[in-house]
């Protein structure tokens, strides 16, 4: 579902809506006609053997589903069409794990000839792991409530959460025991989009960044998105050091051992095995 090479497609060309989209007044009070191309990679192999629609996506179905999301929303940029568009479908069949959705906008107000303008967007489901943890408090309280904060949030789907250990503290500040756990999830989100929505939760847990490895009543790290290696100024993936640490590596192991670190090349079990 997550590597798309080989995915099965569905495709959707050159279909005609008439909407209300555009920078200008006019074009969103008088409308106009887009085109619409969408690509859906899903897994089309249970469907042909059993010849049964409902294992299947609809495409007549998505079809209407975009003609109405179309009319039902005014937007100026094309950009934010397909932006909030592909992720609608996504969220909407749950057989989709990614999309390749243009809009064409062929009347668009230029004053010089062309045949069309467009924008086109891949969005789709990412396989994300991240690491609790908790040792003020209630640490289980604090867990449950990230657990549940994440299951709520739209863009994010909770597959597995693994067992809580407690776990002696790591960096050399004294303080209690944690309560360490990890969860693998499917998200919508950008890596920085979903560090944002896991501060998010940390903060209403009244989490005080004031020391480095100190006591906190709430941690939530992203430890793999996809086979992603991403590094900015506030985010590094996979996680670093986590070859380094037991309270990872554990819950790791319960959720996917076979997982393999995309710098590391060894599993969780093998990582932890060497730990």
């Amino acid at each position: 579902m997550y590597n798309e090479l080989g995915s099965d497609e569905i495709r959707i060309e050159g279909l005609e809506v008439y909407a209300y989209h555009g920078v200008y007044p006019e074009e969103r009070e008088k409308g106009q006609t887009f085109y619409v191309n969408a690509t859906l990679y899903t897994d089309t192999h249970k469907a042909g053997l059993e010849d049964k629609l409902e294992l299947s996506t609809n495409y007549g179905d998505v079809c209407l589903f975009i003609n109405q999301w179309m009319k039902g929303n005014t937007y100026q940029l094309l950009e934010t069409v397909a932006e909030k568009l592909s992720k609608a479908i996504l969220l909407k069949y749950n057989l989709i794990s990614s999309v390749d959705l243009e809009i064409r906008k062929p009347e668009a107000p230029i004053e010089l000839p062309f045949g069309c303008v467009s924008v086109k967007v891949h969005r789709g489901w990412h396989k994300v792991y991240l690491a609790l943890g908790s040792n003020m408090g209630d640490k289980e309280d604090y867990i449950n409530g990230a657990i549940h904060a994440l299951k709520e949030h739209p863009q994010i789907k909770v597959n597995k959460i693994s067992d809580m250990i407690v776990t002696k503290p790591y960096g050399g500040v004294k303080q209690d025991d944690f309560l360490n756990g990890a969860l693998e999830a499917e998200t919508l989100l950008s890596p920085e989009e979903l560090l944002e929505a896991c501060h998010d939760i940390e903060d209403a847990a009244n989490r005080r960044r004031t020391i480095h490895w100190g006591p906190r009543t709430l941690d939530i790290d992203i430890l793999f998105y996809d086979k992603l290696i991403f590094e900015s100024d506030t985010l590094v993936i996979p996680h670093p050091d986590l070859e380094n640490r037991d309270f990872v590596l554990k819950p790791m192991n319960m959720l996917a051992p076979n997982f393999r670190h995309p710098v590391l090349k060894k599993t969780m079990a093998q990582l932890l095995q060497e730990l």
